[in-house]
Formats: structure tokens, C-alpha cells, sequence
């Protein structure tokens, strides 16, 4: 039988692809740091921390996979749902938009987790640790994998949650970094695709929840088992994808082919998106950035404002248009209504603002109530168009009187990649603030002068990267 020739793409590119591409290299070492703050922030977090832990209380394997920001040692598969989770919980990581959109430093999950549990097990063998340079060109792959199906692929438009693509990716990368052969590949990713998708269900109205929070740590951890799996020798299967009638294409994807829109390199790296002044989905991003524009315009006139209109693309209203209550903060943070209004009367957006507590400001609610929503279809040509991977949106308020404000137009977020020279160095200081949440002054600027160092980072063992960020 003839195997699905995705899967062997695929592997392929996992086992045998050398990453040469300085840029993709030293934008996975911000995203990397990037990230790590981004979990340690969010142990904070009660909803987040009661998932910190082994699966089945006191279940840790002393040697195994370490939590960054926490003094946890677990077996690889959980600790990946750990690092996963952390990593995802403030949607504050890294973000793709695309056919398909995503997150893919969720795929750090499964990489972290695998590549300090394989080094520390070499070192007690008497072998040597990997280096945070495989780490690097890891995520590179990672990224490129979930980023390029994501292009041509819409699995949001058949009901299936992004997250099955950090669980293809990861898989690829975790197998790879646990010494698979391409065949092992192969097996493993037969598996996970045969593992379907699970639902975006989690994600609207009115079952949003938190769930959509730990799903790509569940994707990291489903990944390291098959990868563990594949090598223990479990068996593969060839045509997961084009089986007729039982394959994935035509359960789960109404029939249509999978098929890489571009050849496989360091595409996705070089074009990634940072979250880095505020924590919001990312299709909101922009309309944030307009708010603050206007914050010191209309703060003091709130109450005289008629009608806001939000002008944005397609993608936003699909997924963050929403009107009418809002459960808790899952909903919240993927409202662009209500995240254009926290911006529009605080001239800020924090996690905190996703609370309760803050929620409970009458005056989110009767803003919300006063906005329009407007599609530009330019705005959504512009964010399909591969040159330029726009995310506009704009933002104009309209007042009792009659005046208005001038309309505040933003194209591309200050995490996009042509906003890299101003966005970089807000990443190294986010980073920090982060890490400060949780480490003292000194351990903090320790590990960010090591992590930002690139040579410094690339030469180090991983398990001296992990022991870094015990706590």
C-alpha cells in the first residue's frame, strides 16, 4: 500500500531538514524567552496553578522533565500538558493567522518537556546533554509544520479546534528529539492524525471555558505518548489521511485533500507574530492598539458617547464578534468588543482585566453596547495576502453632539514582523516582568542576560537551561 505522502513529508522534514536561517534561529530564541515568561506569569493565576501538578498526587519521577517556575520533576508526558498549559493559559504566547490561526509556541510543550527528560537521561548515562540550539531548531520546525498546514487548511471552518495541529506538530518534533528514525516519524504521526481533532466547542458561546486554556497542553501531551510509543515500536498506519470513507479527510474534513502549500523551511519562524504589550486574541490586537490611540480623547467623555465602530476583517468577526453576557474570562479575552472597550477606558489590558472583578464595571458593558461592527474587505484581503500578513482593524466614536473622533486606523500590531526593530527589545523587557513575578531580582536578570545572549543560549546544555528555571 502506498503511504500517505503527508506523513512522509513530513518526517522527513523533522529528521533530516538543517535549519540555516539566522533569522528564524534568533526569533526562536525571543520567542523561546518569550514564552517561558509568559508561563511563569501565568502560575499567578489560581485557574491555571491547580493544573501545575502531577496527574495522580505525588506521581513525579526524580530525573525526569522539569517545570519551569515551579520545583516539579515528572514524567515527559504530563509535563508537557505542564508546560503546555502554562504557556497557553493568558493567551499571551505567540499567535499565526492564516486559513487556519494558532499558537505554535504551544508546541514548546512537548519540546522542553522531551529534550530535558532525553538529556538528563543521557547524562546518567554518561552521555552528553542536547543543547538549547536542537532546542531552537526544534521550535523552528514546529512552527513551520503547524504554520504551513495552517495556511491553505481551515479545520475552525468543520468544527475542529487548532490545537490537532500542535498535536501533529509536536508529535513530528517530539519523536525527532527522542532519536526517531523517519519511519518512527511516520508511525507516530499516522497515530496522531488517527486521533481526529477535538471540537472547538470549548471556544463559543455557550460553552466557552476554560478548557480552551489546557487544550494545547493536552495536544503536547497526546504528542510526547505517541512519540514514546513509535518508539517502543508500536505500529504505524499508511493512509490515516486518504482512507476512503474511515481516513481523516473524509470524516473530518468534508473530503478535501491535505496538501503543504509551500515547501517546507523557516517561513513560519520569520513571519511569527509576538503578543507583547497586552494579553488579547490576536485578530483584536490592532483594535487595542487604536483604543489606547483614543483613551485620552474620550476617557473624560464616556457618557456622551453615541455609537464606537470597530471596522475589521473577516477572521475577527467569526471569532470575537460577540455581543450580549460574557460567562468568565475565557470569553472575555476573545470579545473584541469588550477588549476594544477595557483599552478604550483604562488606556491598559491586562490578564487581570478578564476577572471577575474587573468585568463587574458597568461602564465595559454599556461601551459594548454602544459599538458597530463593519467588515473592510480590504482589511481582509490584506490579512490573506502573503506579503503582507495585515491584522487591521480601526476604530472611530461618535459623541451625542454629533462630533466624532477621527477614525484610528492600525495595520499591523507592534508583534508583527515588520514592526521587529521597535517590537524586539518590548520583548526582553515583558520577558523580565514576567519572570519577576516569580523569581528574585537577581535570579531574574540572570536568566534573561543568558537567554537573550544568542551565542550564550545556543552553546547551553538544556538541562543547565531547565535547572535555570527551578524555583
Amino acid at each position: 500500500m502506498v503511504r500517505d505522502s503527508l506523513l512522509t513529508e513530513l518526517a522527513v522534514y523533522a529528521a533530516q531538514y538543517k535549519v540555516e536561517s539566522e533569522e528564524a534561529l534568533r526569533i526562536a530564541q525571543y520567542m523561546l524567552m518569550d514564552s517561558i515568561g509568559t508561563a511563569v506569569l501565568a502560575l499567578r493565576f489560581p485557574e491555571c496553578a491547580k493544573h501545575i501538578a502531577p496527574i495522580v498526587p505525588g506521581a513525579v519521577l526524580p530525573g525526569g522533565a522539569r517545570v519551569p517556575g515551579t520545583q516539579l520533576e515528572l514524567e515527559p508526558v504530563h509535563a508537557a500538558f505542564n508546560i503546555g498549559t502554562m504557556i497557553r493559559w493568558l493567551d499571551y504566547n505567540d499567535t499565526w493567522l492564516a486559513a487556519e490561526w494558532g499558537h505554535p509556541s504551544d508546541n514548546l510543550g512537548s519540546i522542553l518537556a522531551v529534550a530535558d527528560y532525553v538529556s538528563r537521561k543521557r547524562l546518567a548515562e554518561g552521555g552528553e546533554s542536547l543543547t538549547m540550539r536542537d532546542v531552537l531548531e526544534a521550535a523552528v520546525k514546529a512552527h513551520e509544520i503547524q504554520g504551513i498546514l495552517a495556511l491553505n487548511h481551515s479545520f475552525n471552518g468543520v468544527g475542529l479546534d487548532h490545537v490537532l495541529l500542535v498535536r501533529i506538530a509536536s508529535t513530528a518534533m517530539a519523536t525527532a528529539l527522542l532519536g526517531g528514525t523517519v519511519k518512527e516519524i511516520e508511525a507516530a504521526l499516522s497515530n496522531a492524525w488517527l486521533d481526529g481533532g477535538a471540537l472547538r466547542t470549548y471556544r463559543h458561546a455557550p460553552n466557552t471555558g476554560s478548557r480552551k486554556s489546557w487544550a494545547a497542553g493536552d495536544a503536547a501531551g497526546r504528542a510526547v505518548r505517541h512519540g514514546l510509543m513509535a518508539m517502543n515500536g508500536e505500529m504505524g498506519y499508511d493512509t490515516p489521511l486518504t482512507a476512503a470513507k474511515w481516513g481523516f479527510q473524509d470524516v473530518l474534513f468534508q473530503g478535501r485533500e491535505l496538501a503543504l502549500a509551500r515547501p517546507l523551511g523557516t517561513y513560519v519562524m520569520e513571519n511569527v507574530l509576538f503578543k507583547i504589550s497586552f494579553p488579547a486574541e490576536f485578530h483584536a490586537q490592532t483594535a487595542v492598539e487604536c483604543a489606547f490611540v483614543l483613551h485620552e480623547i474620550i476617557v473624560s467623555r464616556l457618557e456622551d458617547i453615541a455609537e464606537i465602530t470597530l471596522t475589521t476583517h473577516e477572521s475577527a468577526i467569526r471569532i470575537i464578534d460577540k455581543k450580549g453576557p460574557l460567562a468568565n474570562p475565557a470569553d472575555r479575552d476573545h470579545c473584541l468588543q469588550y477588549m476594544a472597550a477595557v483599552a478604550l477606558i483604562y488606556g491598559s489590558l491586562t490578564a487581570e482585566h478578564y476577572e471577575d472583578e474587573a468585568a463587574a464595571d458597568p461602564r465595559i458593558d454599556s461601551l459594548r453596547a454602544k459599538m458597530t461592527v463593519v467588515h473592510d474587505p480590504q482589511f481582509s484581503r490584506d490579512y490573506l495576502d502573503p506579503d503582507k500578513r495585515s491584522i487591521a482593524n480601526a476604530i472611530q466614536v461618535r459623541f451625542t453632539d454629533g462630533t466624532e473622533t477621527e477614525k484610528v486606523v492600525c495595520e499591523y500590531p507592534i508583534g508583527h514582523r515588520r514592526r521587529r526593530e521597535e517590537g524586539l527589545p518590548k520583548v526582553i523587557e515583558k520577558c523580565e516582568a514576567n519572570l519577576l513575578t516569580r523569581f528574585p531580582r537577581g535570579r531574574a536578570a540572570g536568566i534573561v542576560r543568558s537567554g537573550f545572549d544568542f551565542q550564550t543560549l545556543s552553546r547551553m546544555p538544556v538541562t543547565q537551561f531547565m535547572g535555570m528555571l527551578v524555583i
